[in-house]
């Protein structure tokens, strides 16, 4: 198994759970994501983007890592880039590190979309601000490790179908939820966290 971490823009508070999430990773910066690099004890290997959110004292502290630079004018963004990169290089789990808050909202919601995108091509993906972790449901059975009273919710992307909650304040049993339903909203771990789904899109957004 190849894992890497991304370090992107937005959020990052460093906590115990996070280092272990991310020990042992390959490690890649988007632009102005390797602020994040220091705290958190990494060092990049490589550093993609078009350096628009780099600051100069940034881009001298890190001179020394190896740049693939892009123009301003593309049809991606830093984050989505340095994911193909990751996959490119063999990676076959990746957690997004700061992929939430920062200034950039849109940012926020490609990350997780992008992310169930993968996520139904088969990928392991996970995604992290320290403070919150999100994972992408397609169809399947997951099991999680938080702790009681963790609070959760499950976001849906699409209409979902089949969808089981066990090991929770409100369990489900075998529900159909339309998209943009709140049912699903500020749940709570009770036990051994169980989420399977039979079809749809959704992303299950925790705070451990």
């Amino acid at each position: 198994m190849s894992k890497f971490v991304l370090l992107l823009g937005g959020t990052v508070h460093v906590t115990d759970r996070l280092r272990h999430l991310i020990a042992g990773a390959r490690v890649l910066a988007a632009d102005g994501g390797i602020a994040h690099a220091q705290a958190l004890g990494l060092e990049p290997e490589l550093w993609l983007g078009d350096f628009d959110s780099t600051s100069p004292a940034l881009a001298e502290r890190y001179a020394h890592v190896p740049r693939s630079v892009f123009p301003a004018a593309k049809d991606m963004t830093d984050g989505e880039l340095a994911l193909n990169e990751a996959y490119r290089l063999g990676a076959t789990e990746v957690i997004l590190c700061g992929a939430f808050g920062g200034e950039r909202t849109d940012h926020t919601l490609l990350h997780l979309t992008m992310a169930t995108r993968h996520a139904a091509e088969g990928r392991k993906i996970i995604l992290s601000s320290g403070s919150e972790e999100a994972h992408p449901l397609v169809a399947g059975d997951y099991a999680f490790d938080f702790a009681d009273g963790t609070v959760f919710s499950i976001v849906a992307f699409t209409s979902l179908r089949g969808l089981f909650i066990h090991g929770a304040r409100w369990p489900l049993e075998n529900m159909e939820l339309s998209f943009g339903s709140s049912l699903t909203v500020s749940n709570a771990v009770c036990g051994n966290l169980h989420v399977s789904l039979r079809s749809g899109n959704a992303v299950l957004i925790a705070a451990p």
